[in-house]
């Protein structure tokens, strides 16, 4: 017999507006919305929500778990559990793991680790190389969220830096390619002039200056000038300067759009104010830049020029992180405080709820297709997330969940708590508990 929960007096946060309500879950699935349900049996699972918001499970479109081959930093098992815990219930993992994502063989393999081990729904990107096109083309675009490419050095040798290969998989695939543009060429020239000046040891201020506003720019409009030529479909990762956004348009509806991007948690929460206090925890590629820039990032957010809110989540241990410069990695751990960030954003009236919800759950079902999640509707699958806004919580070592151990959130204190997290019908989560139940799945795609 299938089970039944019922959800009863929740501020529902759907599809532009926010009303009361009810929903039940049947099996996996939402069977009805209504202003009023009554359960009709005894066995019905009630869920009383009032005072609370219910909000579809946010979609992550860009995360690095670590696994296979960096599982000292993190795994698929420890995020994802941190990631519901994070009101997260979907999540696009990237190919730069050890050994890469970069054949059929290897993407199948992390599928396997994944269904046995993942908290939360789960799919892959395809890493694209100077040398593996023929693996590209024996893709099953319904079976795979998209195609990752490195514009950028982040990941030594997924740098796809050949021009004539580039144009080949821009032309040779209709599904999404999502791009990592910093120009190569511009950061090893800004990389050199710092070096010479202080040697390994650069003062981490100067890490924007090194992976310049120039160095992003330059990348993003060649990769969309490419794009134009070849009719790709094509999305921007993690926008971080205000320039960039200039190059996006907000004419024509997301379902319509052949170029998008995205912009994540660290570069609408942080500025380059913020290095003095937190280093080398704050060291992302793209980097952190000023203040201007992300108040620009955030305009173009709201006035959907930028589709996407993601985390790039991508843990490195804090003793990798303790050193200077040249040997610090970049990246940082950011799925369970992700929600939370953007609510308190809401709190402060950058944001409205249902803008939120959009962004981070809405426009990632669109953008990738992915079937039946990313909103609460009756049919769809029950990703469902309870929120209490006005239940303080400060982020400290006793309640992080990433493997690592730390986040750049430490001693911030967000106002809204997510209470529980559904996931294909399953309550997950509950009050900082989480269920044994089993009940990912890996996403699929409707292409």
């Amino acid at each position: 017999m299938k089970k039944t929960t019922l959800i009863k007096n929740a501020n529902i946060v759907n599809e532009g507006t926010v009303f009361s309500g009810d929903i039940l879950i049947e099996g996996e699935f939402i069977k009805r919305i209504a202003e009023s349900i009554s359960p009709k049996s005894a066995d019905v699972n009630v869920v009383d929500a009032e005072g609370k918001y219910i909000l579809p499970g946010a979609i992550d479109d860009q995360v690095h778990f670590r696994e296979p081959g960096l599982t000292q930093k993190a795994n698929i098992e420890t995020e994802s559990k941190a990631a519901i815990a994070g009101g997260i219930t979907s999540f696009i993992e990237m190919p730069n793991t050890n050994p890469q994502t970069t054949t059929i063989e290897k993407l199948e393999e992390k599928f396997k680790i994944a269904s046995k081990t993942s908290s939360a729904n789960y799919s892959f990107m395809f890493g694209g190389t100077n040398d593996n096109l023929e693996e590209i083309l024996k893709l099953e675009s319904g079976q795979v969220a998209g195609l990752k490419l490195f514009l950028g050095s982040s990941t030594g040798n997924m740098l796809v830096d050949d021009p004539e290969v580039l144009e080949k998989i821009f032309k040779s695939t209709d599904m999404v390619i999502s791009v990592h543009c910093e120009d190569e060429g511009t950061i090893k020239s800004n990389f050199k002039k710092y070096h010479d000046k202080y040697g390994d040891d650069i003062p981490i201020k100067y890490h924007p200056k090194i992976r310049s506003e120039e160095a992003c720019y330059l990348s993003s409009s060649k990769a969309i000038e490419l794009a134009k030529k070849t009719g790709a479909r094509l999305h921007i990762f993690h926008l971080s300067t205000g320039k960039e956004t200039e190059l996006f348009s907000n004419k024509i509806p997301l379902k319509d759009k052949k170029i998008t991007a995205e912009v994540c948690i660290h570069h609408l929460w942080f500025s380059d104010e913020d290095y003095e206090k937190k280093g080398m925890l704050i060291k992302w590629n793209p980097a952190v830049k000023t203040a201007k820039d992300r108040e620009q990032l955030w305009e173009a957010l709201l006035d959907d020029r930028i589709d996407v809110i993601a985390t790039d989540h991508a843990p490195h241990t804090i003793k990798e992180k303790n050193n200077v410069y040249t040997s610090a990695p970049s990246g940082g751990p950011l799925v369970q405080h992700a929600l939370p960030a953007m609510l308190e954003m809401y709190h402060r009236g950058k944001i409205t709820l249902e803008k939120v919800v959009e962004k981070m759950c809405h426009n990632p079902a669109i953008l990738f297709q992915v079937e039946k999640r990313g909103y609460i509707r009756e049919g769809y699958y029950a990703d469902l997330v309870m929120v209490d806004l006005n239940n303080p919580w400060t982020v400290n070592k006793d309640n992080i969940l990433y493997k690592c151990g730390w986040s750049p959130f430490e001693g911030t204190t967000f106002k809204s708590r997510i209470t529980h997290t559904f996931l294909n019908g399953s309550l997950v989560y509950q009050n900082s508990k989480f269920s044994k139940e089993k009940a990912a799945k890996r996403l699929t795609f409707d292409r």
